[in-house]
């Protein structure tokens, strides 16, 4: 996967958190839809430290192929 595929899918995640946001009534915010959309939003934030600690393991790769 390449780096660029990487920032898209990330940049992918964010709107889907702004998304999320945009849905949960923070009155209630364990109830209705607003359950879902917290579920996004963490689910999102799942997906964003996956996709960093998986860059991170490519550089720590690309380093020790080039020792």
């Amino acid at each position: 996967m390449s780096k660029t595929f990487s920032i898209i899918l990330i940049v992918l995640a964010l709107g889907l958190i702004a998304y999320n946001v945009t849905l949960v009534d923070f009155e209630n915010p364990f109830q209705g839809d607003s359950t879902i959309a917290l579920i996004g939003i963490v689910a999102s934030l799942s997906a964003i430290v996956l996709l960093l600690i998986f860059m991170t393991s490519k550089k720590i790769q690309d380093k020790l192929k080039k020792n």
